[in-house]
């Protein structure tokens, strides 16, 4: 890696961490690949060794490296799967629609219009282990005694399910923040008002459909379900609007 020029001026461990990460955008640096060592990045970049180490907790912290320690130890490159990027995806999109207050309208139209890209695939290629876990929430869901908390969770994994049924994996990343950002937002405003009973009948009548391949029974489906969050919402937005 040749030598780079960085301004002294400025935050010096943030261009550093530029300079790395985009040579791991860039493929320059694979996965896997080891990292030079802390006093070759000091040479290179012209600055103090905890210069550098300070930048590699910043690319740690965005899971873009790892540490190994031993005689073979030192920084590589993070190969990071699905898991973790959804992981990631899920709390960025929590955090983005909890610090910008987005509209209930706006959340429940986004994460229906993608959930809905899913159904398609979800209905050609589901597996029977699909079923199952889709059959098991909504058996969950009608289970008396079952904490609004746990059927919140529980509404979460049936459309969790109904995404990586479409086995898409980079589908099932995209749409991590509409499923579990987007929905718990909707149900902390809706929950206290919503029958779980019409819910139980949407998710069975949605799983039923992709069971029988009929996407365009489970896009039905899906706009029941979303005409009646909306119209929960809407209500309980306007009762509290009049105290």
């Amino acid at each position: 890696m040749k030598k780079d020029q960085i301004n002294q001026a400025d935050d010096l461990p943030a261009q550093i961490a530029k300079a790395l990460r985009d040579a791991i955008l860039s493929g320059e640096l694979a996965a896997d690949d080891r990292l030079p060592s802390e006093s070759d990045l000091a040479e290179r970049f012209d600055v103090s060794r905890p210069t550098v180490r300070e930048a590699l907790k910043r690319l740690a912290a965005q899971s873009l490296i790892r540490t190994q320690r031993g005689a073979f130890g030192g920084a590589f490159v993070h190969r990071l799967s699905y898991e973790e990027a959804r992981a990631q995806q899920a709390t960025t999109s929590t955090l983005l629609l909890s610090i910008n207050e987005m509209g209930f309208d706006v959340a429940c139209e986004a994460r229906y219009a993608m959930e809905k890209s899913c159904t398609h695939l979800a209905a050609e290629r589901r597996s029977n282990d699909d079923l199952a876990a889709m059959r098991a929430e909504i058996h969950r869901q009608g289970q008396p005694g079952l904490s609004d908390e746990a059927f919140c969770a529980s509404d979460v994994a049936l459309h969790r399910a109904l995404v990586d049924a479409a086995g898409n994996p980079v589908l099932s990343y995209q749409l991590a923040g509409a499923v579990e950002a987007m929905q718990p937002l909707m149900n902390m405003i809706t929950f206290s008002a919503r029958s779980r009973e019409h819910i139980v009948k949407l998710h069975t009548r949605l799983t039923d459909a992709i069971e029988h391949r009929d996407p365009a029974e489970a896009d039905a489906a899906l706009m029941a379900l979303e005409a009646y969050t909306l119209e929960l919402g809407h209500g309980i937005i306007a009762a509290r609007a009049a105290r």
